[in-house]
């Protein structure tokens, strides 16, 4: 441990529990009634949340779980706090009060297994919608995939906005285009926005407990799907959780390969998101260059990799596909002259600019309080990054700049896409340069039954995490995963109102958030 005396310190509590080390993270197991005392210690500490999870233990000892996963920039450690809790009292002590991150995470728990957080201020429903029946929790190990669920009369309970002059505006769920649905309810006096309110989850596929009772191998399929968009970003965080359970080696190729993979999915996302901004506004040639150059991409994508969104590439113990030889320095060349050319026609337009500054501004004091992460936290200067805050792959060999912007609006968050972009230019030379020969892979075998494991990456998005408990027979028990979209979804609404409603728009496509990676 790089920090003994923390650790010293979290011993000698009188509500401390059992401390113990196992996957690459430390575990503490508590008393559900000293619950908060551990939280407000380590909200003293600047722990910050990384995911919840709930589980149906009651196969293995009769109770339900609650785990609570920290972890500690500096030092670089991952805290796991266990819970268990009988099934005749399914309450715990809400998180949420002291950290104001875990507000999502614990009305999914309540939602998915029944389990209660006493003192959560706000239990609405949220992956369940209204008309789902009362009693019925999916993810209950007694709940068998495929039933068919019969819907109850229900209406989605909005905080209601009153005042004269005041109206609603519903948008969606169904939008234009081909996006995922997803209800947007705007308060506005006249086209100025008081409180904006989303409803979500109306596609979930039931990712996580189709997992369950799988063999590991077979996991990765679910695990790459979860999002085209982060296909890499997903299928690595799995992957990683699943070998910190068997300490497995990885190769030097191997990890210097998933950065490449992780970088040029970063650099299609950034450079398509870029252009899509432009769409916020309506400048059509900015939207349309954007397209051209992420097309361009992800057919370099399928020439290396064979696959546009780079599925396949990556299993437990490394990955599947080599990089051929290529000049890949000089297409980086190109390609990052070709940005420069976009990024120069963008911030020459004073009309776009103008709409962009102090339009949808996110505080840094909001960033971190609710946890935001990725470019949308560092716009707002929020330092966090999860390739050098715990870095995996080959970071650790990389030098890497972490950018950040001070202002928060929409602006700095086409900056810091934008500088983003050239510190991805950066890491994929240094990574060409250090590629070693070696294997492509370790042998994965055996995982030992019921443990648990955490496995996390930085996608274009922010920190993508999954967390994973085993089974018998090298199967997945519990498969939990918080994506970058799921932090940063709850964010959104705060930096709407004193904004017009046309800027709604343009404020959305700057975070760029995921509604699969949500509808898991």
């Amino acid at each position: 441990m790089s920090n003994p005396h923390f650790w010293e310190e979290l011993r000698s509590q009188k509500w401390s529990g059992n401390l113990s080390m196992a996957a690459g993270k430390i575990r503490l197991d508590v008393n559900p009634k000293n619950y908060r005392d551990v939280l407000a210690f380590l909200e003293k500490s600047r722990a910050i949340l990384l995911t919840m999870a709930g589980t149906d233990e009651r196969p293995i000892n009769g109770n339900f779980g609650v785990y609570t996963v920290f972890y500690f920039p500096d030092a670089k450690e991952i805290l796991e706090i266990a819970l268990s809790i009988e099934e005749e009292e399914l309450r715990y002590p809400s998180a949420t009060p002291i950290f104001a991150s875990a507000h999502w995470l614990e009305r999914e728990i309540r939602d998915m297994l029944g389990i209660i957080p006493d003192g959560h201020p706000d239990l609405r429903r949220l992956a369940v919608h209204p008309d789902w029946p009362e009693g019925l929790f999916p993810l209950r190990k007694d709940f068998v995939t495929g039933t068919k669920v019969p819907r109850v009369e229900g209406q989605i309970d909005f905080c209601t906005v009153e005042g004269e002059g005041i109206y609603q505006i519903p948008v969606g769920p169904i939008h234009a285009g081909i996006i995922e649905p997803g209800h947007f309810r705007f308060y506005a006096f006249g086209e100025d926005v008081i409180n904006l309110q989303a409803q979500l989850f109306y596609t979930h596929r039931g990712i996580e407990k189709e997992a369950e009772g799988k063999h590991f191998s077979n996991v990765m399929l679910i695990a790459e799907r979860i999002c085209g968009a982060c296909s890499v970003s997903h299928a690595l965080a799995y992957a990683q959780a699943v070998e910190s359970l068997t300490q497995a080696e990885i190769p030097e190729r191997a990890k210097v390969l998933r950065t490449i993979l992780s970088e040029m999915e970063r650099l299609y996302n950034h450079i398509g998101d870029i252009g899509n901004m432009c769409a916020g506004i309506g400048f059509a040639l900015g939207i349309s260059r954007g397209a051209i150059l992420k097309e361009k991409i992800m057919r370099q994508n399928m020439n290396l990799f064979g696959h546009r969104y780079l599925r396949g590439t990556i299993i437990p113990g490394g990955v599947k596909k080599d990089l051929p030889e290529q000049d890949l320095c000089s297409w980086l060349d190109d390609t990052e002259a070709e940005l420069k050319q976009l990024t120069d026609l963008i911030l020459s337009s004073n009309g776009l600019l103008e709409r962009m500054q102090t339009t949808g501004v996110l505080h840094y004091e909001d960033a971190w309080a609710l946890g935001a992460v990725g470019p949308a936290a560092r716009a707002a200067g929020l330092d966090r990054d999860l390739r050098r805050d715990l870095p995996y792959a080959a970071y650790q060999e990389l030098s890497m700049r972490v950018p950040l912007q001070q202002d928060g609006d929409v602006y700095c968050r086409l900056l810091q896409r934008i500088e983003e972009c050239g510190v991805t230019f950066d890491l994929l030379r240094q990574a060409l340069n250090i590629l070693p020969q070696g294997e492509l892979s370790a042998e994965i075998t055996e995982l030992p039954p019921y443990q648990t494991a955490l496995g996390w990456t930085e996608s274009a998005r922010g920190a993508n995490v999954h967390w994973i408990m085993s089974g018998e027979n090298n199967t997945i028990y519990r498969y939990m995963v918080r994506s970058a979209s799921h932090c940063n979804w709850p964010v959104l609404p705060l930096c709407v109102p004193g904004n017009i409603v046309p800027d709604f728009p343009l404020i959305n496509k700057s975070f760029e958030l995921c509604y699969a990676c949500l509808d898991r």
